[in-house]
């Protein structure tokens, strides 16, 4: 849409940032070749520009989106930015170039490559939010459920909604290993913050035998004589089954029923959430 521009956005990789290189770009009419969040490793040698993330900018193009395209279009480039698409950033700069011209319109341009690509990102997002539905295994430390999931995509906010729903009354935390960041929700809070590293202690022995009845549960209620090894891999893909409690090899009880380690951290974390501190401020 612009003239193209020998330099490289960077920004601080949140989707606020984000906005804020897509009112760059128009403020100067210029359309960078690369978009890459701060710490990121650039692929092309350009001068890099910095773009800080300011509030009121980001809110004037996002409030863009429904007047000037579509509301369905903010749900499409939100879900994109959470996707694990290459060059994600220049794919939706493209996007809104497209949408800001266009308008309703392009929402079914599947024939041009920017809005087909990002569709399908999109899919794939879905498809395996969808999946985590299914595959979060949870682990009981003290008062609180853990676990740990290691997608692709950013699926955190996508599955908030259906767990923290689920277990409206229960103190729980799911772990993104990917993105090092944390759900921690307990009755009334809810809040996705960031987390460099949780390493889940051993299980005590109650954690154990639940654990072990699960698996003789997943056992038995499979038809041997019906065993499909490559129809299972397809509908449970081999890369889900690192965290999947059925699938793991027994372990010993090694804390004798008491907190250890992390456990206890993330004890005291979730004791304190009712304090009136942190992210769960109201």
């Amino acid at each position: 849409m612009f003239k193209p521009a020998a330099l490289a956005y960077t920004y601080d990789g949140s989707f606020e940032g984000l906005l804020c290189c897509v009112f760059e770009s128009y403020q100067w009419k210029e359309t960078p070749l690369a978009i890459h969040s701060d710490g990121e490793e650039q692929g092309l040698l350009l001068e890099s520009k910095w773009i800080a993330t300011d509030s009121s900018r980001a809110d004037r193009v996002l409030k863009s989106l429904p007047l000037r395209i579509c509301p369905e279009a903010e749900e499409l480039v939100r879900l994109g930015f959470w996707s694990c698409t290459p060059d994600r950033e220049l794919l939706l700069l493209n996007f809104l170039y497209l949408g800001f011209t266009h308008g309703r319109k392009v929402m079914n341009m599947l024939a041009d490559d920017t809005v087909n690509t990002l569709h399908k990102a999109v899919q794939q997002l879905r498809r395996e939010a969808h999946l985590y539905l299914g595959f979060v295994r949870f682990s009981v430390y003290g008062p609180v459920m853990a676990a740990v999931i290691e997608p692709k995509g950013f699926v955190l906010p996508v599955i908030q909604d259906h767990f923290c729903d689920r277990f409206y009354g229960e103190s729980f935390m799911i772990y993104d290993k990917t993105h090092r960041v944390a759900l921690i929700h307990q009755p009334g809070q809810q809040a996705i913050i960031p987390l460099e590293e949780w390493i889940p202690p051993e299980p005590d022995a109650a954690e154990e035998e639940y654990r072990r009845l699960w698996k003789g549960f997943y056992n038995a209620i499979g038809i041997r004589e019906r065993k499909n090894d490559r129809l299972r891999s397809s509908l449970m893909p081999k890369r889900y089954w690192k965290h999947l409690t059925e699938m793991k090899g027994s372990t010993t009880a090694a804390s004798g029923g008491k907190l250890t380690g992390s456990s206890k951290k993330l004890e005291e974390r979730s004791l304190r959430l009712g304090d009136g501190d942190g992210p769960f401020q109201s």
